[in-house]
């Protein structure tokens, strides 16, 4: 395994098209939302309508809420296929999942009024507030941390031997496309957003990626769990690359919850609902690994119609944190590298988290706060 202080290098974050406004790759619900903007096209794997409360209110809202069918998103399918989110929103609130691709559509929505929260990666977060000026979102929790690889076949064994590769990644300009193309910079081999340069990058979905590594199209890929696992056991591929060995602590924020800065303002009771029913399904997934990775495997059966197989899921699971703690720092190191680079025009994220409510919840629980400050 290839291992490199992450300080070393810039996070190039290419952001062009991230959030282009012309279309919504969504694989889940649009919503008949009680409020205007609701996705199009799209069909929800199951709709969750809340039968208990803890708090109480006269008017009902309707909240549309965004995760992927990956199991770095394993706190909202769990808290979706438990009923954990129905729960403590209550019976005046209506939860309408739907899910997502990739983080560039979750801003996409976000920025047409068609999402009030998600689960989504640091990348999009960041290009979403420097995009609006600060308007657009707010990021609430951590969810997840680690979890991304570099898996190869056998035959490369340092990054010498990545020239003239052809290596995928989940999307163009997407959390994991942005720390290879970083790390390849780092390493002194180019590789440019049209397939070009010492290394061949070809952004694809991660089921794609998987046979083309199967059938020797790829010669490996920089993809979250459980896809570097499944790399791995069910292609034959290598680590050469474990994104924690480059970060301080071996933490980075991989998902985070982040809340439309609209609905934050309007709906402040109901978004402190939603945190707490995030923080209860976080607890059940540390307390609870084995029922939680079967939640997980059932959301994503719901959504996908195919379940992941037990090994991958037992085995990938174990390289995942889940917590409520954002991991600030990793965040803004981020930024900072991109505006270097001029990928984006400023690395100042003054505002763009509000823990306020989150360390409220978390206090009440007797649970430690988490800060903004690195």
């Amino acid at each position: 395994m290839f291992a490199t202080s992450r300080r070393q290098f810039i996070t190039a974050a290419a952001l062009s098209g991230l959030v282009a406004m012309g279309s919504m790759a969504l694989v889940g619900c649009g919503s008949d939302s009680d409020r205007a903007g609701s996705p199009s096209g799209a069909t929800a794997p199951a709709e969750t309508v809340p039968a208990t409360s803890n708090e109480s209110s006269s008017e009902s809202v309707t909240l549309r809420l965004g995760y992927f069918a990956n199991i770095t998103h394993a706190t909202a399918l769990v808290g979706v296929q438990r009923g954990i989110f129905a729960e403590k929103l209550g019976p005046n609130v209506k939860l309408k999942p739907s899910v997502f691709k990739a983080g560039g559509d979750v801003v996409t929505a976000l920025f047409a009024d068609a999402l009030d929260a998600s689960y989504v990666g640091p990348n999009p977060a960041i290009n979403g507030f420097i995009k609006s000026k600060g308007d657009a979102l707010r990021i609430i929790s951590g969810a997840t941390s680690r979890g991304a690889f570099l898996v190869v076949r056998a035959s490369i064994n340092s990054p010498e031997d990545l020239k003239g590769a052809k290596i995928a990644t989940p999307q163009l300009g997407n959390t994991q496309d942005v720390a290879l193309r970083a790390w390849l910079k780092g390493q002194g081999l180019s590789a440019d957003t049209s397939g070009g340069g010492d290394v061949s990058i070809l952004p694809q979905e991660n089921a794609a990626t998987l046979d083309a590594f199967k059938s020797g199209q790829i010669d490996g890929a920089w993809v979250p769990e459980p896809w570097a696992t499944r790399l791995i056991i069910d292609g034959g591929g290598k680590v050469l690359v474990d994104e924690r060995d480059l970060w301080p602590n071996g933490q980075y924020v991989t998902t985070q919850l982040v809340v439309s800065t609209k609905f934050l303002n309007a709906y402040p009771d109901v978004v402190k609902r939603l945190i707490e029913g995030h923080v209860a399904a976080n607890d059940f997934v540390n307390a609870n690994p084995t029922d939680a990775q079967a939640a997980a495997n059932a959301q994503i059966k719901a959504i996908t119609g195919k379940t992941i197989a037990p090994a991958i899921i037992v085995a990938a699971w174990k390289n995942l944190t889940f917590t409520n703690d954002p991991i600030v720092g990793s965040l803004l190191k981020t930024a900072e590298e991109a505006e270097a680079l001029g990928f984006i025009k400023s690395s100042d994220l003054t505002g763009i988290y509000d823990l306020s409510i989150l360390n409220s919840v978390l206090s009440a629980a007797g649970k430690p706060t988490v800060s903004e400050r690195p």
